[in-house]
């Protein structure tokens, strides 16, 4: 299973190398009047950070992470407090924090450190988990202080993918049905009131109901992403030859570059990428079957949870099936941050897969 982790892993970031320097050559050249390898060279240079910090992962005991749970998520919150107070401000949102020449996002950092916290916690308090107040209500506590220091910056995309990852650890730890589904309706009201809170995401939900109210506005990115999904066809139009690159489609190497994908290698590639997250999906659930201990168990389900959710989040977005959340697509998207913590992340299960029970 360890092998086969590294080996779809891999795989993903090497074809989103390839994706990216497709997506950014025209932005590069044109929009930041660089080198068409400009983007590209800063990806590959975070990806080979991160193939250093899955070697990493992947030789690390799984079980030594569980001390440290409480500390990894004090310096989460306080990286996002950082980054509310001395981050870089880019189009209204305060999500980067430099650190030396390195510029990352603590938002990143959070959802691992969360899961750590998570499954240490629900590991020592597995023989009561019909205890609210010493299970369910301390994560609560948790996730509304980093939710609400999250909505600061603002991001609500990461909000709803640490819920959806956090509902899926109190479910595999044996949380008693009718306390999630309490928690799952106050979460679906809070997701609601806080979707309709900020005049720009009513925007992207009224773009998701009817782009073409305002096609060249907020209902652009929605109307270009399907244009480019569909354009690709059964076999795509090749690689290189997107043109929704050309500045049609915003964000196309990051948020939508799903729809990059569609565009070029047709339905044929973009079924297999999401077969590879499927894959992904079956090799961190045997994972997670076969750990050694407990908090193998709910740690392999939390990370395959959260690389599995957030690819869903992605790719419904860029179909426009749902409303933009600004999440990249795992392992693919241009980022650094997410990638290096993805891929550290992805070494973490494979080291937890290695010591799986036969």
């Amino acid at each position: 299973m360890a092998r086969g982790i590294g080996v779809v892993v891999f795989g993903l970031t090497i074809f989103g190398l390839v994706m990216v320097l497709s997506a950014t050559s025209v932005i590069s050249l044109y929009k930041l009047d660089a080198s068409p390898l400009y983007q590209f060279s800063r990806q590959a240079l975070w990806a080979v950070l991160g193939l250093v910090a899955y070697v990493v992962g992947s030789r690390i005991d799984h079980r030594r992470l569980q001390p440290i749970a409480g500390p990894l998520m004090v310096v989460a919150i306080a990286l996002l407090v950082a980054v509310l107070i001395a981050g870089q401000n880019i189009n209204g949102s305060s999500r980067w924090l430099a650190i030396g020449p390195l510029v990352i996002q603590p938002s990143e950092v959070t959802k691992f450190a969360l899961v750590v916290f998570c499954a240490d916690l629900l590991t020592r308090r597995a023989d009561k988990m019909d205890r609210v107040d010493l299970t369910i209500r301390p994560i609560m506590v948790v996730f509304v202080i980093v939710s609400g220091l999250l909505l600061k910056q603002p991001k609500l995309g990461t909000v709803l993918v640490l819920g959806a990852v956090v509902f899926m650890m109190l479910f595999i730890a044996g949380a008693r049905m009718l306390h999630l589904m309490m928690l799952s309706m106050v979460g679906a009201l809070a997701a609601t009131f806080f979707a309709f809170s900020a005049d720009y995401r009513r925007d992207r939900i009224t773009a998701f109901l009817n782009p073409q109210d305002d096609p060249t506005g907020i209902g652009l990115q929605i109307i270009q992403s399907r244009i480019g999904i569909a354009s690709g066809g059964w076999f795509g139009v090749g690689l290189g030859g997107s043109r929704s690159k050309w500045g049609f489609l915003p964000h196309a190497h990051s948020d939508f570059i799903f729809s990059v994908v569609a565009e070029e290698v047709g339905l044929i590639g973009a079924g297999a990428l999401i077969v590879a997250f499927f894959v992904v999906g079956y090799l961190g659930i045997r994972t997670a079957i076969h750990a050694p201990d407990q908090f193998g168990v709910l740690l392999a389900a939390g990370l395959t949870s959260w690389i599995l959710i957030q690819a869903f989040l992605n790719i419904a977005m860029a179909m426009g099936s749902m409303p933009s959340t600004g999440e990249t697509l795992p392992f693919v998207s241009a980022g650094g941050s997410s990638l290096v913590t993805m891929l550290f992340a992805a070494g973490v299960l494979a080291s937890i897969a290695r010591r799986a029970r036969v």
